[in-house]
Order: C-alpha cells, then structure tokens, then sequence
C-alpha cells in the first residue's frame, strides 16, 4: 500500500511557495459573487459522488494533488488590497497553502455531518485552493464510499469541480476518464417566432415557517437528494431534431411546482422566471477552470392565461402541459442561439467596471440587489446533463450517483439541481432556512418528483415503433 502523503511545505523556499505565481483579475461572476458574499448564506458548491469502492488515503492525495497541478487555475487565493482599489484580484499560487483532502471519521452518521460542512461552511477565499475534498465512509455495513467536494462559488463552480474530479479519478485509477465526443447538433432552418415575454413581477414561492437555522448542528441550507426515473422524451423529426428538450421539461416541471405549490398556499397568480445557467466551455484536459458559465431569465409561463388554473390542478391538464413546453423550447432555442453577450447580462457588467473602487461597487451592488428583489428570478434550476466523464478510480471503483448543489441565496432562497445517468435523474432541491422549513423543503422535492413526471411526452400513436 502507497504511504500516505501529508502535506508539509519544504523548509526551504518557503517565500516561494508561498509567492504567487502570477495574479488574474477576478471575472464578472466572481466579483458579483464576491460582492453578496454572507456569513448567513454560505456561498458553496457542493458535490457528492458515490463510488463502488474505497479508494486508499495515500494514492488519493497524491492524485488529488497531480489534478491540482495539472489545473493550476484552481489553485487561488484572494489576494490582499485595500477598498479602495479598482479591482479584486485572485493570486495564482504554485502549490496549496492548506491540504485540501480530509478522511472524517466514519460511522453511520458520517455522510450526514459532511452535507453540513458542505453547505454550511465555507472554503475560505484567504487559502488556496478555495476547496475541501472529504472521503466519506458511511462504516463497515455500507457498500463503497462517497466524495464530498465542497467549492466556493465566487472561484469556482459545478463543472470545474466534476473536471478536477475526473482529473483525479484518471490519475489514481489509470483509466481515461476523458469525456465522451458531443453529439453533432441540427439547428432549426429558419427564425421561430418566440412567445411574448408576460408582464408582471416574477412569482415569489410562497414561504411558511422559516427553520431555526441557528440551532446546533444545523445547516444554514436545508438539502433533498432524489434519484427519479427521466420523463419520456418526444421522437426526433427527420430533421434529426426534437420539439422540446429533456431541459425543457425540467423547466417546465419547476414552473409547475411553483404554480401549484403556490395555489396551496393561496399566493396570487404571477409569471414564473427561472435563471437557466449555460456552460460552452469543452470539458477535455484543457477546459478552462473557474467560473465560466452564462446566466439565462427563462419566463416558463402560459401565453394564454386561461392555461393558469389548468397547470396549477392536480394533476395539471395534458394539453396546457403541452402548450408550455411548446413555448418554453422556443424561448430556449432563441436564448442559446442569441450572440454571447455577459455572463450575467449588462446589468451586472456595468456594476463590474472597475471606474469606482471595489468598495463603492460593492455597497452599489448590494443596493441594486436590495432594491430589485421583488424583480429577481423565481428559483434557479441548473441541468449538467449527463454526467461528462466516468468517474472510474480503477479498483477503488467508479461512480453510481452524482449529486450537485449550488447556493440557496435570498430573495428567492431555492436551488434545483440536477444531473443524469442512463434514463435515472439525480436531483437536488436546496433552500434557506430563513425562508423554509424543512418539512416545506421536502413536500417541494415530492412535489417536484409528480410535476416532472407530467410533462411526460404522450405518443399520438401509442403503438409506434420507437427504435
């Protein structure tokens, strides 16, 4: 068995190890990230990825590390300055200032205290790297282990934490965990004409009792972890594509959650808005680290408001169903085909010019965020799709569910993420505890579960030969 590798800095040449090696401005989802940092909304990505096998402590740290290395972008640290300067900037540094591999004790109740820890605290910005790697081992009765990665969301994000995992997996198993080539996609041959964007402010979910978040050992976020079976999808035209994706259909049953969760609690009848984030980047060996995707406002509302009561019934008309997810792709198609514009909209790259000092932009910032609360997005809902890469650490096993989650911040205080393997879906529903409870957290989880499944598409001929 490999020895275990401790982390220990060489007496000698510590100024260097501890000099940057170079100094990057941060990116305008960094700062705005930076900006709304709270020590009551903890600002983590949390991963969780269950593997087959357990993997041994020494040749995990030495192929945690060689994955640092060979993604040197991750290896940050908030440099120091004053506030009055005119940008925050990230040191690169040439080596971790902490070890970020962590083996808890095991026992049943293990699995547990580390969804705590991952959604309660924080990486910190003043070490690098910005993360903390926990192996999990749920005791002798349990099957495997699991990978706890906890990032923190101003440096980095879902898909360069699965990419540092993947890294990881390949050097300790020696297997290619390169992901798979995409599919060639077909557009569309002409313009469609996208629905109207519905007025009004956004719909808030509607609240009850907030969780006292304050209690010992609780989490600032409440977390539910579902693996559910993905809808039926529609049959490809002969063009080769479809009339909605399974995207689509997440958003549309996220839609349907909010509307008829808030008929229950008789809140009044608003447009549902939901953040969709976009990732472009290539996820091979030299995808770029950090926090690289785009933010997308989808209205996933009827354009018939006589379509409102029949969504919100239980169960929702088939028909109605059908309409929204009609409209919804279209919306969708015409976002991702629309020229790249900011990550975050011009809103947020205005808020991020470096004309006033970091300080003033900061108290700006959370001013406009304060100020157009009642106008912010329903809920986030982030589809990775299928999982990338395989995730095969060799005899330590390769992963059977993939789980992620990303920050639950205020006004709308939800989350929904979701992953995919073969026809099963693995989905997270965090949210704050200021706002919900956690017996409302997971009555939104079921909820979610019955609304997804009814956007199930429904063959006009039920005998068709679908291979």
């Amino acid at each position: 068995m490999t020895a275990p590798v401790r982390f220990a800095p060489p007496r000698e040449g510590l100024r260097e190890l501890f000099t940057p090696a170079w100094r990057i401005p941060f990116g305008p989802v960094d700062e705005v990230s930076r900006h709304w940092v709270r020590e009551t909304e903890p600002e983590t990505v949390h991963i969780e990825v269950h593997l087959s096998g357990r993997p041994e402590p020494g040749r995990l740290r030495h192929a945690f590390a060689e994955a640092l290395r060979r993604h040197p972008r991750v290896l940050l640290r908030e440099a120091p300055g004053r506030w009055y300067r005119r940008r925050y900037e990230w040191d690169v540094t040439r080596g971790p200032d902490v070890d970020p591999v962590h083996f808890p004790p095991s026992g049943p109740g293990a699995l547990v205290s580390a969804r705590i820890r991952a959604l309660s605290h924080c990486p910190s910005l003043s070490a690098s790297p910005p993360l903390r790697l926990e192996v999990v081992d749920p005791g002798p009765d349990a099957d495997g282990c699991v990978l706890v990665l906890t990032l923190h969301h101003t440096a980095l994000d879902a898909p360069t934490g699965l990419r540092l995992l993947a890294t990881t997996a390949e050097v300790y198993g020696g297997v290619d965990n390169e992901p798979a080539p995409p599919r060639p996609g077909r557009g569309r041959s002409g313009p469609e004409a996208v629905p109207p964007a519905p007025r009004g402010r956004p719909a808030r979910v509607a609240t009850g009792a907030p969780a006292d978040g304050r209690r010992a050992g609780a989490a600032v976020d409440g977390l539910a972890l579902a693996e559910l079976p993905a809808p039926a999808r529609p049959l490809r035209g002969l063009d080769g594509t479809a009339p909605h994706t399974l995207n689509d259909q997440l958003l549309v049953a996220a839609s349907l959650t909010v509307t008829r969760w808030n008929r229950l609690h008789g809140s009044p009848v608003r447009p549902v808005w939901l953040n969709m984030p976009v990732d472009d980047r290539p996820h091979g060996p030299h995808m770029p680290m950090g926090n690289g995707t785009r933010m997308f406002r989808v209205p996933v509302s009827p354009q018939d408001p006589a379509d409102q009561p029949r969504l919100a019934a239980d169960p929702p008309d088939p028909d109605a169903v059908a309409r929204l997810l009609a409209q919804t792709a279209l919306r969708t198609r015409a976002l991702k085909a629309a020229r790249p514009g900011p990550p975050l909209g011009r809103s947020a790259a205005l808020l991020t010019l470096p004309v006033l000092p970091v300080g003033a932009r900061r108290a700006v910032a959370r001013a406009v965020r304060e100020a157009g609360s009642s106008r912010a997005s329903t809920m986030l809902v982030s589809n990775l799709g299928r999982a990338p890469y395989p995730l095969d650490f060799g005899d330590a096993g390769r992963a059977r569910a993939v789980w992620f989650s990303g920050p639950a911040r205020r006004p709308t205080g939800l989350s929904l993420t979701v992953t995919g393997a073969d026809d099963r879906l693995h989905v997270a529903l965090r949210w704050s505890r200021t706002l919900f409870d956690d017996t409302a957290g997971a009555r939104l989880s079921e909820l979610f579960a019955r609304s997804l499944h009814a956007t199930s598409w429904r063959d006009p001929v039920p005998h068709r030969n679908r291979a």
